[in-house]
């Protein structure tokens, strides 16, 4: 049973209720196929990928692949810790019109905060502060985009994925020098030896 109930507020409720009244099937069939891309299994999938490949193929882009693993699976614990102490009614489940224009239903009823696809996509968007500026910019607004399906889906209301992707930057920001510090320090280390 959850400690916290959160209620929506008014700019939320009236965000769930335009689209509802303006969704329709094809709409929500693609930020259903979108909404994946954020989804934890996938970027699980795609972190680990990504850490074998440095670890076998790329050992100067180790530090960052293992920056980028522990981020992944701390941004995938995190949500589900908060949904146990956080209860919020998923905006699908209150409406009628939007299902009549084709939203389905998403995830628990009650598991809307905070959004876990949020929390993924914001700490990939702090990520990208490793990154040059022009694909930093791009997964960026990528990041943006697929964390507004949730929105668009009626399976968060708008604060969850704000929420969700400012919590993400933080566990990012707040990992970051534990991993890659430690990293760095490592590598001199082992440079230094003779």
């Amino acid at each position: 049973m959850a400690l916290v109930t959160v209620k929506p507020t008014l700019i939320d409720s009236a965000i769930a209720n335009e689209i509802a009244d303006h969704t329709n099937p094809a709409l929500e069939r693609t930020a259903q196929t979108l909404t994946w891309a954020a989804d934890e299994h996938v970027l699980l999938a795609l972190a680990a990928a990504g850490w074998l490949y440095a670890q076998l193929r790329r050992p100067d882009g180790r530090h960052v692949a293992n920056h980028i693993l522990t981020v992944s699976l701390a941004t995938a614990v995190l949500p589900h810790l908060l949904k146990s102490v956080f209860d919020q009614t998923r905006p699908d489940r209150l409406t009628v019109r939007g299902h009549r224009h084709g939203v389905p239903y998403s995830g628990r009823s009650r598991d809307a905060f905070p959004s876990g696809h949020a929390v993924h996509m914001g700490a990939l968007a702090s990520a990208a502060a490793l990154l040059p500026p022009r694909p930093r910019r791009l997964v960026r607004a990528v990041a943006v985009g697929l964390s507004l399906t949730r929105v668009a889906l009626l399976a968060h209301w708008a604060s969850d994925v704000v929420a969700g992707f400012t919590l993400g930057i933080v566990v990012e920001k707040l990992l970051r020098p534990w991993t890659l510090t430690r990293s760095r320090r490592r590598r001199a280390i082992r440079r230094a030896r003779p």
